[in-house]
């Protein structure tokens, strides 16, 4: 992984018709850092997410990551920076049911290093969370908690820079919500930037901060 410069937001509003989910957020995360993003039903946590990895454009304001200004991005550019910089980790696990643990590991990279590295990178990384020798297991037969941790492996062979997590362990007992913890700050401690929208009390506790969205 090289090191991304700051994700700064700058003044960055969001609303849908009258209704304001955010207005002028200012923030920085810097590499390295585990941010736990929080705050009531509503208050726009996901669409904060969606909005830095340009799934959905703010309202108004920047985002920036080094010099770069996300928001000035075309399409291109946009796909370019989620496909090469990004990971996501989503509630839903955004697994392919059918087909197996590796198959969806593969599925998130961007460039396959060789089929030797990256069968040796998938099995290391299965172990990591807890599913060593499971390569050929079909997702549609493990369990929710197993499911995301096929996406956490996922994420730890892909080695993005940036890392929007959008609920992870909602649905996840103490253990897997421990593991999920564990495998993100390894990615911020490699000098990752990861972002976590979280209703867990414990885990973001466990972050290095928390931004807090409240209604304007």
């Amino acid at each position: 992984m090289t090191s991304p410069a700051s994700l700064t937001l700058h003044d960055l509003s969001k609303r849908y018709g009258e209704r304001v989910l955010w207005h002028q957020l200012s923030a920085e995360v810097v590499p390295g850092e585990l941010v736990a993003v929080t705050g009531p039903s509503g208050s726009g946590k996901s669409t904060l997410l969606n909005a830095i990895g340009l799934l959905e454009p703010a309202s108004s304001g920047r985002i920036t990551v080094g010099e770069d200004d996300l928001t000035r991005f075309g399409p291109g550019r946009a796909r370019r920076f989620r496909r090469d910089v990004l990971g996501y980790l989503f509630q839903n696990f955004a697994l392919v049911g059918s087909a197996s643990a590796a198959a969806n590991i593969r599925l998130g990279l961007v460039r396959s290093p060789g089929r030797k590295v990256l069968a040796a990178r998938t099995a290391a990384a299965l172990d990591r969370v807890g599913l060593g020798g499971r390569e050929r297991t079909p997702v549609y037969q493990l369990s929710g908690g197993e499911q995301q941790r096929v996406a956490l492996a996922r994420l730890i062979v892909k080695d993005p820079r940036i890392i929007l997590a959008d609920e992870p362990t909602a649905s996840l007992d103490a253990g897997n919500e421990r593991i999920v913890l564990d495998v993100l700050r390894e990615r911020a401690a490699a000098g990752g930037i990861v972002l976590i929208a979280t209703h867990s009390t414990a885990l973001a506790a466990a972050c290095d901060r928390t931004l807090v969205l409240t209604p304007p």
